[in-house]
């Protein structure tokens, strides 16, 4: 495909930084300078952008952006003022960009266009905004953060920190819709290292303006013999990274980040014990999910795992009525592999704690023995025995008694 000889097609963005980092490139952004939307659509681009001109080639389906600067017209991270034309620069696009490793260019011929030091920034392994600009957009501060947690060894640049400090203090988080916050939070917990995330977050206040309930644990004190990291906040992150590590999806992970806000309603006089936080955090990490538009079964799970994880964790000591009572509420029955992800989150937890991290987690083998034994009894045949209204008991009956049996 032939552009006009006046135009000029780069490479932009994270494809530049990860083949500078010797990483897989998942995709390749570009930027065309000297074209219009007219000249897109006439080579057989298709439009896609909403906000601004942005075109799919139309056989890799790659993203082609036409050139473009922006201005700042309102708060939040939709009041922009978008222009695009030929005449705009590669330069006056680039410098709109949020980090300086995410503001290079590849020219067709390979050149390496950096003109806000990116490429020392990479070496240095610096998270440093391109210019003040970037306080006009919230979201940055949740992309940064989200770097953060891919990116385990970089640092953040501490005058970029100081600019977002100052965009929280300028009520600029408070300007960002769910939908969104949500998006790049996500995100983030896939990352190898979410707890990086959240600690960028905190740094600059802003994990306070987005999960107030969350960062409420840090600095709550746990009992050390079951808890040697000690704080609540810390204990958190640590679990999140084993989530990570244990390759949980998204439902595991959002569920392992909310599963102890119930400690954080804890009175200080009562520390280090937090009795009965289980059914104060399943509320918080309804409330949470939901103020977030998270996806039914991440609230859900969620909401589980606050509930329930207490329980789960002293499985080795539970009487075989109990268990059943436990997957009746979990919904087991119905949903087993949603109590099998609920098991997987217990686990993370568990090891989620100083020296930890290794350590067997016998109770998911046992509850997952118990269930299996429970759902192969034959409710059918016991509801063609029984009478209507002795129907139910019968198979909780026979649902103790094959779990008892099963667990010897």
């Amino acid at each position: 495909m032939a552009f006009p000889t006046h135009v000029r097609v780069y490479v932009v963005g994270g494809a530049v930084r990860d083949g500078l980092l010797g990483l897989p490139v998942q995709d390749r952004d570009h930027v065309v300078v000297g074209a219009t939307p007219e000249d897109m659509t006439r080579l057989g681009f298709q439009p896609v952008g909403k906000d601004f001109p942005v075109f799919l080639h139309p056989v890799t389906h790659e993203e082609y952006a036409l050139a473009r600067t922006e201005r700042k017209t309102a708060r939040g991270y939709k009041g922009f003022q978008v222009y695009s034309s030929p005449a705009v620069t590669l330069e006056e696009d680039l410098v709109r960009r949020d980090l300086t490793i995410n503001a290079m260019a590849l020219a067709e011929d390979g050149t390496l266009i950096d003109p806000h030091g990116g490429q020392a920034d990479l070496a240095a392994r610096l998270l440093r905004h391109v210019s003040p600009a970037f306080a006009e957009d919230p979201v940055r501060i949740l992309r940064l953060a989200r770097f953060a947690a891919r990116f385990a060894d970089f640092t953040v640049a501490p005058e970029t920190l100081e600019l977002m400090r100052g965009m929280v203090a300028a009520g600029e988080v408070d300007a960002l819709v769910p939908e969104r916050v949500w998006q790049e939070l996500a995100r983030g917990l896939m990352e190898a290292t979410p707890s990086r995330m959240l600690a960028a977050l905190r740094a600059c206040g802003a994990l306070a303006r987005l999960l107030p309930e969350l960062d409420a644990l840090y600095g709550v004190p746990q009992p050390a013999q079951h808890h040697p990291e000690i704080d609540t906040g810390l204990h958190i992150e640590m679990v999140v990274d084993q989530t990570a590590r244990d390759g949980l999806p998204l439902a595991g992970r959002w569920a392992a980040l909310l599963h102890d806000l119930g400690k954080g309603t804890t009175p200080a006089a009562a520390w280090p014990a937090h009795h009965g936080h289980e059914g104060a955090g399943a509320e918080l990490a309804r409330t949470a999910s939901e103020r977030l538009r998270a996806p039914a079964e991440c609230r859900d799970l969620a909401v589980l795992a606050a509930r329930e994880h207490g329980i789960v964790h002293r499985a080795g000591e539970l009487r075989a009525a109990t268990m059943v009572e436990l997957f009746g509420r979990c919904d087991a029955f119905r949903r087993p592999e949603r109590f099998a992800e609920l098991l997987r989150v217990c686990a993370a937890d568990a090891r989620g704690r100083l020296g930890r991290r290794d350590d067997a987690y016998p109770q998911a083998e046992r509850l997952a023995a118990a269930l299996a034994a429970a759902r192969a009894v034959d409710a059918g045949a016991i509801a063609r025995a029984c009478a209507p209204e002795q129907i139910p008991a019968a198979i909780h009956k026979a649902r103790i008694e094959a779990t008892r049996a099963a667990l010897g």
